[in-house]
């Protein structure tokens, strides 16, 4: 079978580089196909439902309109509308988190820190809704780590733990961004979980 052939019986539909890589370096566009097959479609740690969860928060924080499949595999992994919303929603509070970081930093004369935190983290609970703590942590984890926000990051990380993530499910979900966003960003963020690791010894270590 053409590899073009197998890619389209595969995922049910060919991209343009994929038909570019078919016309002058089949065997690379092959070798590809196999590290995106167990990448992104073989079950690996994260089910179906956690898998599809976390990449629809990546690509709300990437604006990676082209990804619109991952909709279509959280529905067939069985996700509902509004566990998708949630991914959306939480990707949003990722980039909302700034503002109260600024305020804790720069205001906390007038405006408790503390306070400022428990009211984000009221805003994550309510987003979260009936989803599962660790999953919610687990996507607001990586989006944190999309933006390089070492306090979010770190914030989330704590929180994941806690909520009985692991390090391997958290490798698993930054792996994702290889393919919308890159090996240079994921040099980034295990670099920036190295540092948090550094200044909170307690957290589980990337490697």
């Amino acid at each position: 079978m053409h590899i073009l052939e197998r890619l389209q019986a595969k995922r049910g539909y060919l991209l343009p580089y994929h038909r570019m890589l078919a016309a002058h370096n089949p065997e690379l566009l092959a070798r590809y196909d196999d590290f995106y097959e167990k990448l992104t479609l073989d079950q690996n740690l994260l089910a179906g439902r956690q898998k599809e969860f976390v990449w629809i928060a990546i690509l709300a924080a990437a604006r990676e309109g082209v990804g619109s499949l991952h909709l279509d595999r959280a529905r067939a992994a069985g996700l509902s509308t509004a566990e998708m919303e949630t991914s959306v929603a939480l990707a949003a509070l990722a980039e909302a988190f700034p503002a109260f970081r600024f305020g804790i930093e720069h205001w906390a004369a007038w405006l408790p820190a503390p306070a400022q935190l428990a009211r984000y983290l009221a805003l994550v609970e309510t987003a979260r809704g009936e989803v599962d703590p660790a999953l919610a942590e687990l996507a607001l984890t990586v989006c944190h780590g999309i933006r390089l926000d070492r306090t979010g990051f770190a914030l989330h990380l704590r929180r994941l733990m806690a909520a009985g993530g692991t390090p391997a499910e958290l490798s698993e979900a930054l792996s994702y961004l290889f393919i919308p966003m890159g090996a240079n960003l994921l040099i980034e963020i295990v670099e920036l979980w190295l540092k948090v690791c550094e200044a909170e010894p307690d957290l589980p270590r990337p490697y």
